[in-house]
């Protein structure tokens, strides 16, 4: 049985990428995450965005499907656009934040910066890609992050 993860890709006119500060860990990461049961990734993007951003956005296309064999995981990357809704803090994220490509955080989860890489790479292909190596959780407790 896999793990089925939802997170989406919002870009603002200035051609940067919205990423959540989560409130557990010190680590920046895109808006999304687990695909609840009867769930299809898709409905789980826009719910997760919600959640996290307090914004209503609907899914323009896909931009990647990601496997992590080592997890039994497949992550579903999906461009989104703004439909509606003001970025809200919550208590999952206590910042959101735009950034170019070049200035993404450090502390922000390598993984998911391969996904955005991807998109920026080409914004119109999807990307099939296996993902391997620690979780960003492993990375934090190991210092490495």
């Amino acid at each position: 049985m896999f793990k089925l993860g939802a997170f989406g890709i919002i870009i603002d006119n200035q051609d940067r990428v919205l990423l959540c500060h989560r409130r557990d860990y010190d680590l920046w990461n895109l808006p999304g995450g687990k695909v609840e049961d009867g769930e299809s990734p898709w409905e789980a993007v826009v719910r997760e965005v919600q959640e996290e951003t307090g914004l209503k956005v609907e899914i323009v296309h896909l931009s990647g499907i990601y496997s992590k064999p080592d997890k039994n995981e497949v992550v579903f990357s999906f461009v989104c656009k703004i439909l509606a809704g003001d970025i809200t803090l919550n208590d999952e994220a206590d910042k959101i934040e735009y950034f170019i490509l070049d200035k993404i955080p450090n502390n922000t989860s390598p993984k998911q910066v391969e996904r955005i890489k991807d998109y920026f790479a080409d914004k119109n292909k999807i990307f099939f890609k296996i993902q391997s190596g620690p979780s960003s959780i492993d990375l934090i407790k190991q210092g490495k992050i």
